[in-house]
């Protein structure tokens, strides 16, 4: 045969159809082809566009493949419209917009062959009839994507590979319905797979996704898929992602080395897996939100976190259930949180957790049955009112705390048992209640049952046993324990109830109490330190001190009209253009209000601001000032200030972060949540840093509570403007932002003359020129503060006079208040 030619060798019943004939082109071979012929191809290049209306075999010389190429310079380079035989052919495509190999109509068989392109599509299988099956065929397309299965297309690829695809690797959108059997996608940029749409779907058996650009897998828009012993790892996003109304199986599965989320559910989709490992992912192993999203997890594992995120989070309305799972080597195991959010977990096992093995807030429920907790920091925690749920039948071993109730949340628990806690098996405190009945307490390094603050915690038929502080610590007026025990040796004083009855039968009498008493070795305190540091009262930063709240106790600011506000704004030393920003905004809102009294549209302002400038420069003084115009204005309810700074937002994991920002914007509730260097939430070399979520967090409080809270973020004006640019969320949230300069000399002058004025001080001769050329010629470097250098400044002189007039035996009244420029310190 001769050199770039065709033979076709005709098939058929007739003998006359039984022979050979040699043709230059492949255009011209396929033009007297029919039904059952063979067209056996030269080695060669052959740029002509290919369609297949006959079910035809178009083959290469076997075992050679890529010495015959297909390489059109435009459009589709094969068509496929029949149930023809394709082998060892090499498709080359140049077409942005079409496809290199299309396959339209019939169940056609492809063996052996390369898709080198630059096409559009590599293979793309589009219509209900196409049904293709595609052995051992590699497709490298690296300017879109790999396999494209649209428009009702189905049919089976086996053994092939996806590589270097400039989108996704695998594409069923449409409808498109096809399996995947021992197949390998890599180097895609964009999703590993991806499947979308209603009545879209996808089957892959013994696949591996790995070295994606993008996430392994995408579910989404109502398809569904099934994934049976595949691998999906090293990622550069997510492994999985389900969103809205995604169905995805995943059995016997493998997905590990996830820089981001393993496995990711949003939007009411549905996840089940079996026998499926979960492990070395970097944020949460099971990420799950949102009202009707749920996973069903059987017989899996999910462990070696690489972050500092729980294994699993479930929020915002979401369920998951886990039957004879382990979840271990994990910062924290289980985060459930809103109301609405459940987990069920059955059979399972929870071990080496760095923090919290079951946490539960916001109004989450948590049902563990038979499970088994281990070497955690606390076994299950309940951290506020309206989260609960029930413990039945499970065991926690070698924690600092087992189970953990605070802030009146009201778990149920039932014969459980703790045993060797470093601190506490129970602890009860800051208003937590808590059923806990026949449950016991062994090897406690701490006490058995630990309740304080009065919490009303109910103990039934509970036992404690070689706990070395004493099996039950109890406050007085709290909880109500019933025929609870214990083998405590040591004194052991009398418990009493809330109610007045006391533990165990006959503590009708007070002889009966004491009795109870010494039998369940319970000790009643009346105020004891929260070893946890929960629900402990602290002065909130920047809040008002007791004398400056109103006459009736309530705790709020005294009330001050707006005009003796604005005219403390303007008492302010300097601060001419904040004041200028403050009094626009300020006037707005006041129109606004009017225009609304007189049945007119009020123009919508934002009331969020960005403060920028220096320290010192006054910032938080006009934060809390403006507060209280806006209370006045009736646009906040009290107008506070609450002030807070990273410290008191990040947590060491991204659950205690969510719920720090979460109770700093509870406090701030009715007036303004001030949050000083808020730039240092989003630092520049940040990684996985856990401020964005504090960040993350509280664009979407301000979202849901627009109308409760005012948010101030402040800091230096460059880091301000990085800030900004964080989140798509944050720069829309903040309607200006208002800069505060530096004070000059005169201003810093001004300070210290009102500083001397407030503490009686008064500045003798030449002081003031004194003051005006030291500040004239302090270095205004970046330690530099402002007013508060200016105070620093009078403080020293007070020093630096009180050494000089200690000195005096009988000094006079100007002794006592002159500040005279020999008490200046030093540049």
């Amino acid at each position: 045969m001769a050199q770039g030619t065709v033979q076709v060798t005709h098939g058929g019943s007739s003998r006359w159809r039984r022979r050979s004939g040699d043709y230059p082109t492949l255009t011209a071979a396929l033009a007297v082809a029919g039904d059952g012929d063979v067209l056996s191809i030269a080695p060669g290049t052959y740029r002509e566009n290919l369609v297949l209306n006959h079910a035809v075999t178009l083959r290469g010389p076997e075992g050679s493949l890529g010495s015959v190429r297909i390489a059109p310079l435009d459009g589709v380079a094969l068509t496929v419209r029949a149930s023809a035989v394709i082998q060892d052919l090499h498709l080359e495509g140049q077409d942005p917009t079409a496809p290199a190999l299309l396959v339209e109509d019939g169940a056609p068989e492809l063996t052996d062959v390369r898709v080198s392109t630059r096409s559009a599509a590599g293979i793309e299988v589009r219509g209900s009839g196409a049904r293709p099956l595609v052995r051992r065929c590699t497709v490298e397309n690296p300017a879109g994507i790999g396999i494209a299965v649209l428009d009702g297309g189905g049919g089976v690829f086996a053994d092939c590979e996806v590589v270097a695809a400039g989108q996704t690797g695998v594409s069923v959108r449409g409808g498109g319905r096809p399996r995947l059997e021992r197949c390998r996608i890599h180097h895609a940029t964009g999703a590993g797979i991806a499947v979308t749409g209603d009545g879209s779907g996808l089957e892959a058996l013994g696949c591996e996704v790995y070295e994606i650009k993008g996430a392994g897998v995408q579910i989404a828009a109502r398809a569904t898929a099934v994934l049976t012993d595949c691998a999906v790892h090293r990622t550069s996003a997510d492994g999985v992602t389900l969103d809205t109304d995604a169905v995805l199986t995943l059995a016997g599965c493998d997905i590990h080395d996830i820089p981001e989320n393993a496995v990711d559910l949003r939007s009411r989709s549905v996840l089940t897996l079996s026998r499926t490992s979960v492990r070395r992912f970097g944020r949460n192993g099971l990420s799950v939100w949102d009202p009707g999203t749920r996973v069903v997890a059987d017989s899996c594992e999910i462990h070696d976190s690489t972050g500092d995120y729980p294994a699993v989070w479930i929020s915002d309305g979401a369920a998951v259930s886990l039957d004879s799972c382990r979840v271990h080597d994990v910062p924290d195991a289980l985060f459930v949180l809103d109301r609405g959010s459940r987990v069920d977990v059955v059979d399972s096992d929870i071990s080496q957790v760095r923090n919290t093995a079951v946490s539960v807030s916001d109004g989450a429920t948590a049902q563990l049955d038979d499970c088994r907790i281990r070497e955690a920091a606390t076994g299950a925690w309940f951290r506020d009112h309206g989260s609960g749920g029930t413990l039945a039948n499970c065991t926690i071993d070698s924690v600092q705390t087992g189970v953990i109730v605070t802030k009146g949340a009201d778990p149920a628990l039932e014969r459980c048992t703790v045993s060797s806690p470093a601190e506490a098996g129970f602890y009860v405190s800051a208003g937590g209640r808590g059923t806990f009945t026949a449950c016991r307490v062994t090897g406690s390094a701490g006490f058995g049952f630990h309740v304080i603050d009065g919490c009303r915690t109910s103990l039934h038929r509970c036992h404690t046993e070689r706990c070395a502080r004493g099996g039950y610590e109890f406050a007085e007026d709290g909880p109500v324990a019933e025929d609870c025990t214990s083998d405590e040796s040591g004194p052991r004083l009398a418990a009493r109830s809330a109610s007045g009855a006391g533990a165990g039968a006959g503590a009708g009498s007070g002889a009966g109490l004491a009795a109870a008493g010494e039998r369940a070795g319970i000790r009643t305190v009346s105020a004891l330190p929260d070893p946890v540091a929960v629900g402990t009262a602290e002065r909130v930063p920047g809040q008002r001190p007791a004398d400056e709240t109103d006459a009736a106790g309530t705790g709020r600011p005294a009330a001050r009209g707006s005009v003796e506000v604005l005219g403390h704004l303007d008492a302010l030393v300097g601060l001419d253009s904040v004041k200028r920003e403050v009094r626009a905004l300020t006037d707005m809102i006041e129109v606004g209000r009017r225009r609304q009294q007189a049945g007119l549209k009020a123009a919508s302002v934002r009331r969020h601001l960005v403060f920028t400038g220096s320290p010192g420069t006054g910032k938080t003084t006009v934060a809390r000032l403006y507060g209280e115009i806006l209370a006045s204005l009736g646009v906040l309810e009290r107008g506070h200030l609450v002030e807070v700074s990273r410290v008191d937002l990040v947590g060491e994991h991204i659950g205690s972060t969510a719920i720090r920002t979460q109770e700093a914007f509870d406090r701030a509730r009715g007036g303004v949540l001030f949050i000083d260097e808020a730039y240092a939430l989003a630092p520049e070399d940040s990684g996985r840093d856990f401020g964005r979520e504090a960040i993350d967090t509280l664009v979407k409080l301000m979202e849901d509570h627009r109308e409760a809270v005012v948010v101030i973020v402040a800091g230096y004006t460059a880091e301000m403007d990085r800030f900004l640019t964080v989140n798509p969320g944050v720069a829309s949230r903040f309607s200006r932002t208002i800069t505060f300069g530096d004070y000059g000399p005169g201003e810093l002058l001004r300070i210290v003359e009102q500083q001397a004025e407030e503490h009686e001080y008064l500045l003798g001769e030449k002081t003031s020129e004194a003051l005006l050329t030291y500040f004239t010629d302090l270095p205004k470097g970046p330690a530099f503060g402002n007013g508060r250098t200016a105070r620093q400044t009078f403080e020293s002189m007070v020093e630096r006079h009180a050494g000089r007039v200690a000195q005096l035996s009988e000094p006079s009244k100007d002794d006592l208040t002159l500040l005279y420029p020999a008490d200046l310190p030093d540049l």
